[in-house]
Order: C-alpha cells, then sequence, then structure tokens
C-alpha cells in the first residue's frame, strides 16, 4: 500500500509527510484490501475563512473508493480529524461488503435447511 501526499499553497515539510504517514497507515491495519490513499493538504489564502488548513483523502480499494475532506485551524489538527473519518468510513466500507457476504451464505443455509425439513416432514 502507498500513501501519497501532496500540497496544495503548501510546502510539504518532511515533518508533516511523516505525521500522515504515521496516522493514516493505521488505516491499512484495518483492512488488508487498499490499494493506495492519496493525501492532499491545502491552506485557503482567506482571511474571512474559519478552517484554512484542509486536508482531503482518497483511500482506493479493490472493490471501491472512499473520500473525506476536514477542515480546521491548524494542519495537525486536520490531520487527526481526517485520520478518525478515514477509519470510520473504512470500517464501515469493509463491515458492509464483508456483512453481505455473511448474509447471502445465511440466506443460504436457512434455504437448504427449509428444504431438508420439508423433505423430512413428508
Amino acid at each position: 500500500m502507498h500513501i501519497y501526499v501532496n500540497g496544495r499553497n503548501i510546502e510539504i515539510t518532511e515533518a508533516i509527510k511523516a505525521y500522515v504517514k504515521e496516522k493514516i497507515g493505521k488505516v491499512a491495519t484495518h483492512y488488508d484490501q487498499i490499494q493506495g490513499i492519496d493525501v492532499v493538504l491545502s491552506v485557503i489564502k482567506n482571511p474571512s475563512a474559519s478552517g484554512k488548513h484542509v486536508a482531503e483523502v482518497t483511500c482506493k480499494m479493490n472493490t471501491g473508493v472512499v473520500r473525506c475532506e476536514e477542515a480546521a485551524d491548524s494542519m495537525y489538527e486536520s490531520i487527526d480529524l481526517l485520520a478518525d473519518k478515514l477509519m470510520r468510513q473504512v470500517k464501515k466500507f469493509k463491515d458492509k461488503t464483508l456483512g453481505s457476504d455473511k448474509s447471502s451464505i445465511r440466506l443460504d443455509n436457512i434455504q437448504e435447511e427449509t428444504a431438508e425439513a420439508a423433505v423430512t416432514e413428508e
């Protein structure tokens, strides 16, 4: 899995890059189907904007894509919020994909059991 860090209106330092890889890299431990993660960090230069530091992430997986965005007053805070949000979304995505497979297996077992019960009752 690769984590790509890009910046808009900001110079990406090694400290920020290492922090992003540390925080976002934890997501890979929860789901092994992740192929790559693209992180874009940007700064809004409008003085009246409230959340000036924006972090966006696109997480590419075998069966789909998860995308989220967070804004805060500091870059590190926006990365923390983004990591938490991405973790929740990946867990939800994983539960949906794995849960749908399990439910179809359970449905097949129930149909087989009812068919066997109908045969034994006759």
